[in-house]
């Protein structure tokens, strides 16, 4: 999970390192921050945030990740994984808060 300004975005399963990437990029241009900018504050290759943002990395350090978030003002927190499977009703919910996949548009 990924905190910020007292927002929460709860993610319920295992959160895809491409996933993680989008929110960076969307963090960092909303701060106005170029990729090499961010890079250069959180002390991390440009390659690797670029890889990071664009989905191409398949694992990167705790401390790298720790590194770029906090350079946003982000924070990783961790919670206790529910073992049981999602409700119908809670995979519907997510389906409707999830507009990016809406091809009918």
């Amino acid at each position: 999970m990924v905190a910020s300004d007292h927002k929460t975005l709860y993610i319920r399963r295992v959160l895809p390192l491409s996933l993680l990437g989008e929110q960076i990029a969307t963090k960092r241009k909303t701060l106005g921050l170029t990729q090499p900018m961010l890079a250069k504050k959180a002390r991390v290759g440009l390659s690797t945030l670029d890889a990071l943002e664009n989905g191409r990395l398949g694992e990167l350090g705790y401390s790298k990740i720790t590194n770029i978030l906090t350079a946003l003002g982000l924070e990783l927190k961790l919670l206790e994984a529910s073992a049981g499977r999602p409700t119908l009703e809670e995979l519907m919910e997510e389906g409707r808060d999830d507009q990016g996949l809406d091809r009918r548009r």
